[in-house]
């Protein structure tokens, strides 16, 4: 089979495509034949050593296609189901073949497309279990910068569906602030203008969100921080894709906010409260209640081209790879 492996961390060029064994299943796990793989932007993270990883590897955390083999006390009927699986081991799906545990292989429902199910079925579970752990309710105004990402997008789509009172999304050019409006923003604000906090505030009737869910850090962050509802806003920090993950500390104390690591709380919650955040996305992008946005899809060979345009911060929605 063919698979793109990292050799030595570094650019985006050390993805190379070369050809493999094909992988066997290990008790309670299954091998799917790859028909797309999610590129996310962990995988940039580790590929570019920022979070270290035993070298060689292939890459790739979500995967989308069938059950062709089952391990030695994985139920035989999941052969030929149409699945999205998180690989074991959160490496191996940047390939034709990837193994993922039984615990994270979810049926497609009927009519759903693999392409939308993949970008779907985790990030959809993560943006669930991150409302769940910072209480979006329907008093709270919500800001959402990254509002064009892969969670950002589906975030601003579940605070609307949950009644949140308003939703407002933050982003940085006039085309991720569009596709933010078609996911059902309310208000919508460049975060490069120097004082776009301060519109923030304006379009809440001078009263800031008590919701801010942030994944860029650095400036953004900064100014995120002064967007939010003084003795009352609730920070949740799911990642800094500007390469500044820092908080100030004194703007948090100064204003009376309480920040939140929304990612780790949804991630440590119980398999089965995560499987069923899971199962419930796919259903809701099955209904067409939920529209996970595609950027891209790109074959194997250009896995490379994949990750420039994520480092790059180029991308609306998700980003693919086809086998």
């Amino acid at each position: 089979m063919r698979a793109v492996y990292v050799e030595q961390f570094g650019p985006p060029e050390a993805l190379r495509v070369q050809d493999a064994d094909p992988p066997s299943p290990a008790p309670g796990q299954v091998v799917v034949a790859v028909e797309v793989a999610g590129v996310v932007f962990g995988d940039v993270l580790v590929r570019s050593g920022r979070y270290p990883s035993p070298l060689p590897y292939v890459p790739g955390l979500e995967v989308g296609g069938r059950v062709v083999r089952t391990g030695r006390g994985t139920d035989p009927s999941l052969r030929g189901k149409r699945v999205a699986a998180t690989t074991s081991g959160m490496h191996g799906g940047y390939a034709e073949l990837a193994v993922a545990d039984a615990g994270g292989v979810f049926e497609v429902p009927d009519g759903l497309p693999l392409k939308e199910a993949v970008p779907v079925f985790q990030a959809g579970a993560v943006a669930a279990g991150m409302m769940t752990a910072i209480r979006v309710g329907p008093e709270d105004t919500v800001l959402v910068t990254a509002a064009a990402g892969r969670i950002g997008s589906l975030l601003v789509q579940m605070c609307r569906q949950a009644g949140a009172r308003q939703v407002i999304a933050a982003a940085g050019s006039p085309e991720k602030l569009a596709a933010a409006s078609l996911d059902g923003a309310d208000a919508l604000i460049d975060y490069t203008d120097p004082d776009w906090a301060g519109k923030v505030t304006a379009a809440t009737g001078g009263r800031g969100a008590d919701v801010v869910f942030d994944a860029v850090g650095g400036a953004v962050r900064e100014q995120a921080l002064l967007a939010a509802r003084p003795t009352a806003g609730r920070i949740a920090v799911y990642g800094a894709t500007s390469g500044d993950a820092a908080i100030d500390s004194l703007t948090v104390g100064r204003l009376g906010l309480s920040v939140v690591g929304a990612l780790g709380i949804a991630f440590s919650r119980p398999e089965a409260e995560q499987r069923g955040h899971a199962r419930h996305a796919l259903q809701l992008a099955a209904a067409g209640e939920l529209r996970p946005r595609i950027h891209a899809t790109y074959p194997l060979e250009r896995a490379a081209d994949a990750h420039t345009a994520l480092e790059q911060r180029a991308t609306i929605g998700a980003v693919l790879l086809t086998p």
